[in-house]
């Protein structure tokens, strides 16, 4: 897999690190994966605070996942980007039918690991181009999760991919995690992807910038962090955690944003 794929290997190492110790998630997939692939990160991608990171952004997006399902009993259910994460299984499709996307080459990989359903499906595209779409079953509403994924993008990119959902679909739910634009600047000296190889990424500091020629609207910013998932941390992993990566100190460099189409 080329720099940018070999990325989901971190947040799988962060999922199986915190699943093994017990807090903030349960995902024994990943550890079940992470044992097996064993990929050689080194450095910051390695952190044991940059586990519980990774592991408290998969809760908060399984959290907002669950609620927007209970709300839209007939929403697809569309994961972009999904790497090597379990969230079919943390979460369950229900009734609904869920699709995980991501490049052809991680779904090789993907594969290997997990198994379709006649409610889950995987899907190999780049979802920087439209055909993708073609693919999916006719609803009306779109539940989309984007964990990850928008700081590879460029800006005309991600505004592509969010006009392609709001034109396919009458409603879509959209939450994605996005870099700042001086995390984005920082990011070509100092952060973990670059132990993989990666230096280019892009950020934003005006959500409603993505409004323009989209058909999706800003909602509102959620916590990255939030203090019912960082009190399950102890002692002085908890102390440090809250003031090095959580609150404003973490905003400054990482935010949390939901769109809807209605």
């Amino acid at each position: 897999m080329d720099n940018v794929n070999q990325t989901l290997y971190i947040p799988l190492y962060g999922k199986a690190y915190v699943s093994k110790k017990g807090v903030i998630l349960r995902d024994e997939k990943a550890a079940e994966i992470w044992e097996t692939e064993k990929f050689p990160l080194k450095g910051k991608s390695a952190s044991k605070w940059l586990a519980y990171y990774m592991g408290m952004r998969a809760a908060v997006f399984d959290d907002w996942l669950r609620l927007r399902m209970r709300e839209e009993k007939d929403a697809l259910i569309l994961h972009l980007g999904c790497g090597m994460d379990s969230r079919i299984h943390r979460v369950g499709a229900g009734e609904h039918s869920w699709y995980d996307v991501d490049f052809p080459q991680v779904m090789e990989e993907r594969k290997r690991y997990y198994q379709e359903s006649p409610s889950y499906r995987m899907l190999g595209a780049d979802i920087r181009e439209k055909r993708w779409l073609d693919q999916l079953p006719e609803k009306d509403c779109a539940i989309v999760v984007m964990e990850g994924v928008s700081m590879y993008l460029a800006p005309a990119e991600l505004r592509g991919i969010l006009a392609a959902l709001g034109a396919r679909f009458s409603r879509v739910h959209l939450l994605m995690d996005c870099y700042t634009v001086f995390a984005a600047k920082a990011s070509r000296y100092k952060n973990p992807i670059n132990d993989v190889g990666v230096t280019q990424v892009y950020g934003m500091d005006r959500p409603a910038d993505l409004e323009e020629n989209t058909g999706l609207c800003f909602v509102k910013e959620h916590e990255m962090t939030p203090a019912v998932l960082v009190d399950q941390l102890a002692g002085m992993e908890k102390r440090i955690f809250q003031k090095v990566f959580a609150g404003k100190i973490s905003k400054k460099m990482y935010r949390l944003y939901e769109y809807q189409k209605k």
